[in-house]
């Protein structure tokens, strides 16, 4: 199947005009995707927050369950480089004491400058086991002697950072895992449907076309309401997944049948079965290929719509469920108007949804529009 090259700019060089005539399609597809500037900030965003949720049990000075009793809806701590006496000095924090408000009769806290903590990098702390497997101590950062609280706590005195940290294992997955159910799905069924077409192709469609019609997330609520509430962790979160993968997998399916019947008539194609190639082998090793950039696009946009889809199952209570650690989890604590006019800070997972969504939107907006680079 022969591609037609971009016309070269009118800035281009003549080495550069070679250049691009000679590149493979995968070239193309890279010096497009870099002109796009958003997409390039975004994967090493995303990169940094996958990072997170790999290490979280080293990132995270505390436990996800490592509770502060006298600590209770404590504020973030304040960072501090000058020591009162003047001086620059190693970052450190102030321990927090208890205060009532005279007025209000509230209790708050206030920094105490008779307890200064600094902070030092790879210290020992809480015990954890790295995966659920190998057992360590040893921490990214931390406060020997004190705490240090980077975004507060939480009404059970949890530091809230080391919950968002282990929160991101659970919300940045389950987008993975979930678009890799979709892809197998959307790829076989769409993959049968438009190149064997007829029969096999209606059937297929009817089932996508009755999906699509009915509303996502009533939808969700049902099939997440009818989970067992004793269920683990790990079923519950396998459960969650393929219920938002339900409906993911029909808008790929459509993109993949659409595909097919537009190259299954190709020289290539049929050269393939006169030289014996099975269907399966034709499908998997010449039609989807020649289409992948596609594919990749359309996964990069769902994986945001799964994220979406876990944080709001798990903020209404029907979804991941403590003690599962979850940014929809952790946002249960946000429902109380009265708590977040207190502990404002509850509200910081949300920023973390909100940028995760925002880099995944980038990143497949720069892939779409290199994932064909011969109409540039």
């Amino acid at each position: 199947m022969t591609q037609r090259a971009a016309a070269p700019a009118a800035t281009e060089t003549p080495a550069d005009t070679d250049r691009r005539f000679s590149a493979s399609q995968w070239q193309l597809i890279w010096w497009s995707f870099r002109r796009h500037k958003l997409a390039v900030i975004a994967a090493p965003v995303l990169g940094v927050l996958y990072l997170l949720a790999i290490f979280s049990e080293f990132i995270a000075p505390y436990t996800a369950r490592e509770r502060f009793a006298e600590l209770l809806q404590a504020p973030p701590h304040s960072i501090h480089f000058v020591a009162p006496e003047g001086g620059l000095q190693r970052p450190f924090v102030y321990g927090y004491r208890r205060e009532r408000d005279p007025e209000t009769f509230r209790r708050h806290f206030v920094e105490e400058h008779t307890e200064r903590y600094p902070i030092r990098l790879f210290v020992r702390g809480s015990e954890y086991k790295f995966w659920g497997l190998i057992r360590g101590d040893l921490h990214l950062f931390g406060a020997p002697g004190g705490q240090v609280f980077l975004f507060g706590t939480d009404h059970l005195g949890r530091d809230l950072f080391s919950r968002v940290v282990y929160g991101a294992r659970i919300s940045l997955t389950i987008g993975l895992v979930g678009v890799a159910l979709s892809l197998f799905l959307g790829v076989l069924l769409g993959g049968i449907s438009g190149y064997f077409g007829g029969l096999v192709d209606n059937v297929v469609q009817r089932i996508i076309d009755v999906l699509i019609s009915i509303p996502t997330i009533p939808l969700w609520m049902v099939l997440a309401a009818a989970l067992p509430q004793n269920w683990s962790i790990p079923k519950t979160y396998f459960a969650i997944t393929m219920i938002l993968s339900i409906i993911g997998w029909t808008s790929l399916a459509r993109v993949v049948r659409g595909k097919f019947l537009s190259v299954r008539g190709e020289d290539f194609v049929t050269a393939a079965k006169l030289a014996g190639t099975g269907e399966g082998v034709i499908i998997a090793k010449h039609l989807v290929p020649s289409f992948l950039s596609y594919i990749i696009v359309s996964l990069t946009l769902a994986i945001p719509n799964m994220i979406l889809g876990e944080t709001a199952l798990s903020f209404i209570g029907i979804g991941m469920l403590p003690p599962a650690v979850s940014w929809g989890v952790l946002l249960q604590d946000a429902q109380d108007v009265q708590a977040i006019a207190h502990s404002a800070w509850l509200l910081i997972p949300v920023l973390f949804v909100i940028i995760t969504v925002l880099m995944f939107n980038f990143l497949g907006d720069g892939l779409r529009d290199a994932a064909d680079p011969y109409s540039q």
